[in-house]
This record gives structure tokens, C-alpha cells and sequence, in this order.
């Protein structure tokens, strides 16, 4: 992490045809050394996966973690374009290096989780509680209701989400390579996304595409899209927020 604390720059309003470039440059940077970055994505894929069955305790550490290694990921990334080997170590550079900030960011995700879950929860029983007693009353209309009642607790988890995702996209891009502080770099990573909501549709459907793609032979393809989907985070912190 680097030393001195940069200012955060305003970031810049980018066109929606950027997204198509974060992709195709992500790809070519991915097959520069596209064996260095498979083992980064496997040994993350592992550690969340022995995280997964530690009952509870195991989805804290998760969240809490996850931007600690979003952030080794951004340095091993700026390491990569400037020429460097991308090593397994790599994937543990933030936690070398004041992690801290970044599991401020690991404690923001795990606050937005939790107040989805608890969202969507109480709307979801909602529902459940409708169908119950519109099957027995209403009949059909009521059962309609109460799945609307359902369909709305979805979508509501969806926008939160959303939200969420918006605020740590380039959070900690920004606390590790410019020192930004947790708190500001959120604020400074969901104005950006606000302002380039058109890029991001476009790279979200680029995401879908390239998802449906890669599930398709036993879900192998995912052992690709992985990695190269958090290089392109990278690049469009470039992008919006320059070096």
C-alpha cells in the first residue's frame, strides 16, 4: 500500500463503448501470463471455499476479508502492467501491508449484507405469510399478492445489492494505490459508478454473456472469467479514476 495518502480525483465520466475496452484489455493482460493469474484465482477460490463450511464464523471472516484480497489483486494488476511476474505471493500482498483500511471495507460489505438480508427477509416472510393465508382464503388472488409481495423483496435485494456493489467497486483500488481512507473511498467509488452507470450496464451485460459462456462446459470456463473479470476492475479504476 502505498505510503503517502494521494487526494482522491474527481473522477471522470467515461463512454459506454469504455466497457468493451476494460474486457479486451483485461484479456490481453490476463494472456501475458495466464498462468500466473489462473493460481490467483484458484487459491482465492480455495480460501472462500474452506471459509464456506466454517458454520457463521466462516461468512464473517469471508466478507470481511474479501476486500483485503480485492486489494492484492489491484497491486498485483498495477505489478503486471509494469512489466512484473505475477506470483501466488501476490494474492497476500495486503495483508503484508496495513490491511486495516481494506477490512474497514470487509466491515462495510458485511454491514450492507447483513441489512439486505434483513430487508429481504422480512419482506420474504411477508409473502410466505400471504401465500399461506391467501391460499386459504382469497384463493387465487390472493396467492397472486402475496408472490407479487415475494417478487418485491427480490428486486429490493437486487437494487440494495446494487448499491452496495456501487460503493465498493473501486474502494479499494482507491485505499491501496492511493491511500484513500475506507470510508472516503466508498463515497468516492459509488459517485463514480453513478456517473458512469451507462459503462457499467454495458460491462454487466458483457458479464452475463461471458457467465452463460463459461458455465456451459462444467462450469471450467469460470477458471478464466474469474481473473479476468476482477482485471477489468482494475482497468476501470484506470479509466475513471486515472493512475
Amino acid at each position: 500500500m502505498d505510503d503517502a495518502t494521494k487526494p482522491v480525483a474527481e473522477p471522470r465520466t467515461v463512454d459506454a463503448g469504455r466497457a468493451l475496452v476494460w474486457w479486451t484489455d483485461a484479456w490481453a493482460m490476463f494472456m501475458r501470463n495466464p498462468v500466473g493469474w489462473v493460481l490467483l484465482g484458484l487459491v482465492l477460490l480455495v480460501v472462500f471455499i474452506v471459509l464456506s463450511f466454517i458454520p457463521l464464523v466462516g461468512g464473517l471472516v469471508a466478507s470481511l476479508i474479501a476486500p483485503v484480497f480485492a486489494g492484492s489483486w489491484m497491486l498485483a494488476a498495477r505489478k503486471a502492467e509494469a512489466g512484473g511476474s505475477v506470483e501466488v505471493g501476490d494474492l497476500f500482498a495486503s495483508f503484508k501491508d496495513k490491511p486495516g483500511p481494506l477490512v474497514v471495507l470487509g466491515a462495510l460489505l458485511l454491514a450492507g449484507t447483513v441489512v439486505i438480508v434483513v430487508v429481504a427477509g422480512v419482506l420474504g416472510l411477508g409473502a410466505a405469510m400471504g401465500v399461506a393465508a391467501g391460499s386459504g382464503r382469497h384463493g387465487a388472488a390472493g396467492m397472486m399478492a402475496a408472490m407479487g409481495a415475494g417478487l418485491l423483496a427480490l428486486l429490493v435485494a437486487l437494487a440494495l445489492g446494487t448499491l452496495v456493489a456501487m460503493a465498493l467497486w473501486f474502494a479499494p483500488a482507491l485505499v491501496v494505490l492511493r491511500g484513500v481512507a475506507p470510508v472516503e473511498a466508498a463515497k468516492a467509488s459509488f459517485s463514480a459508478s453513478l456517473k458512469n452507470i451507462l459503462p457499467f450496464l454495458v460491462h454487466g451485460v458483457i458479464y452475463l454473456v461471458a457467465a452463460i459462456v463459461a458455465s456451459i462446459p462444467f462450469g471450467l470456463g469460470w477458471i478464466v472469467l474469474a481473473p479476468v473479470s476482477l482485471l477489468t476492475v482494475y482497468l476501470s479504476y484506470k479509466d475513471v479514476f486515472g493512475s
